[in-house]
């Protein structure tokens, strides 16, 4: 389910009553799930992962491959739905990724390393995504 903009919350209290904390303390305060512990790492399903906040479709299965990193990976997100916030919060430069719609922390993207041909990991929370799934053809 998909929120439209007039129904996304305004406020952290708001968005705390429609979140579990586990979600909130993630998608709202920036967060980390623990390595290997997310519904999605080791999920091969085929359909589209959308943020588990606002419903906007984010990655499709088709982008996912394992990194072997204890999140799931994405070589590429959906055009326009994911935006990049330079991250200095560790004492390192990185790059955060947000939801586009609700602005919502959904993890990391690195490039460089060589893991697929686009170059390119989205490192996602698992707690920030809902996996639709494609029924099988």
């Amino acid at each position: 389910m998909s929120l439209d903009d007039s129904e996304l919350p305004r406020t952290e209290d708001e968005w705390r009553v429609r979140l579990s904390p586990e979600e909130f303390r993630v998608l709202r305060e920036a967060g980390t799930e623990r390595p290997w512990t997310g519904e999605y790492v080791n999920t091969k399903a085929p359909g589209v992962y959308h943020c588990r906040a606002c419903g906007l479709e984010l990655f499709s299965s088709d982008t996912k491959f394992d990194s072997h990193c204890g999140w799931p990976s994405f070589d590429d997100a959906i055009p326009g739905r994911v935006k990049e916030v330079e991250d200095s919060s560790l004492g390192m430069t990185r790059t955060e990724i947000r939801c586009a719609r609700c602005d919502s922390h959904l993890g990391h993207v690195f490039r460089g390393e060589g893991f697929t041909p686009k170059d390119t990991r989205h490192c996602v929370n698992s707690v920030s995504i809902r996996l639709e799934p494609r029924p099988a053809a």
